[in-house]
């Protein structure tokens, strides 16, 4: 069994996602997500496990995770999506657990 846990501030909103992936066969991924995000909390609904493969292998915005997020996030720019999918291929076997950042800096003309 292999788990993985992932912690995304999402910016400006202050939302924080919380991700939980569990996956025993290398393949299922069941996830647990709570936010403070009422739109992380109707994706969290309804997404409680994905095919890893599915999700990781797909063109981009074409899998189970981007479609749930597209229906209920208003935000196309949230990072929260970014990272449920880096923790569903760690949890997966797919990926090295190493964190990954995204800094904004605003420059005055």
């Amino acid at each position: 069994m292999a788990k993985a846990t992932g912690v995304i501030k999402a910016g400006a909103c202050g939302f924080t996602i919380n991700v939980k992936a569990v996956c025993d066969d290398g393949n299922k991924v069941k996830l647990e997500i709570l936010s403070d995000c009422p739109n992380y909390q109707k994706i969290a609904q309804e997404l409680d496990e994905v095919d890893a493969f599915q999700e990781i292998f797909k063109k981009l915005h074409m899998g189970k995770v981007y479609e749930v997020f597209a229906k209920h996030s208003p935000h196309p720019s949230c990072p929260g999506v970014s990272g449920i999918m880096k923790t569903i291929e760690v949890a997966a076997g797919l990926a090295l657990a190493q964190n990954a950042s995204i800094s904004i800096t605003k420059e005055k003309e």
